[in-house]
């Protein structure tokens, strides 16, 4: 069912908008028109949860996602401005959501074993979000989870072996060209040098896959070491070069023509 509520149970609305191209001078080629941009609006159903997601995304970034418990429109970001008002509203989206499931349901019966069910292999990747800064006990991560299809699964955090909630984000769905989907999640730690920290994605109702990624938090002590040790070796390289170029040119004034 998988297959069916995400892939044949979808609605896709794409829009492509190309750049206006600049006037050529008349001794050069005109020059190649460049890319359109791809506007789209994914909307999925399927039995799973989260039984129904709707994301608007520009050249396969997200932009909004429409959170369907509370009936409004999300910003993938706090820089993004907000969803504008009186387009696309709760109402207007509701028949799109009947039809998506009346097709699930139609779909579901005739095709339920006729066809296998479409699986994707997530891949996960923990990064920092943005480099670390000397005295900066507190490191934001970033969970990047792509390959995703159907659209559910599970994100949790532990750090040092134990399981972590607070600080905690997570993104929506966000579909791609190829048509599977990427989750983010993201939190805040403080974690001591050297400890582990996981992103485990969960798939499947009784949780019988799972894929972790690992991030170890650096030691900044042993850098601020190994930093000294080289700032010490290139001063005495320094000073050796500095005495050699000394004793070759009291050389060469000895013998002039040497």
């Amino acid at each position: 069912m998988g297959v069916l509520g995400a892939l044949l149970g979808g609605v896709l609305v794409a829009v492509a908008v190309a750049e206006p191209a600049p006037s050529p001078s008349p001794s050069s080629p005109p020059p190649p028109p460049p890319p359109p941009h791809l506007l789209a609006e994914v909307l999925s159903c399927q039995p799973d949860a989260p039984s129904l997601s709707l994301s608007v995304t520009l050249d396969g970034r997200a932009l909004s996602w429409f959170h369907f418990p509370g009936s409004r429109w999300i910003p993938e970001t706090p820089e993004l401005p907000p969803w504008p008002e009186g387009l696309e509203t709760p109402g207007e989206l509701l028949p799109e959501t009947q039809m998506c499931r009346e097709i699930l349901g139609i779909l579901g019966k005739q095709l339920g074993g006729l066809l296998p069910q479409a699986r994707g292999i997530p891949v996960v990747s923990v990064f920092p979000a943005r480099p670390p800064s000397p005295g900066d006990a507190t490191t934001a991560l970033v969970c990047l989870v792509q390959n995703i299809f159907p659209p559910s699964l599970a994100v949790s955090w532990t750090v040092a072996g134990a399981g972590v909630t607070r600080g905690v984000t997570l993104g929506p769905f966000v579909p791609n060209p190829d048509l599977t989907f990427g989750r983010i999640s993201r939190i805040s730690v403080t974690p001591r040098p050297g400890d582990v920290v996981a992103c485990v994605v969960t798939l499947g109702k009784d949780n019988a896959t799972t894929v972790v990624a690992y991030w170890v938090a650096p030691d900044t002590a042993l850098d601020e070491q190994l930093d000294m040790a080289l700032a010490g070796a290139a001063l005495a390289l320094g000073l050796v070069l500095a005495l050699l170029g000394l004793g070759l040119a009291l050389l060469a004034r000895r013998d002039p023509h040497g």
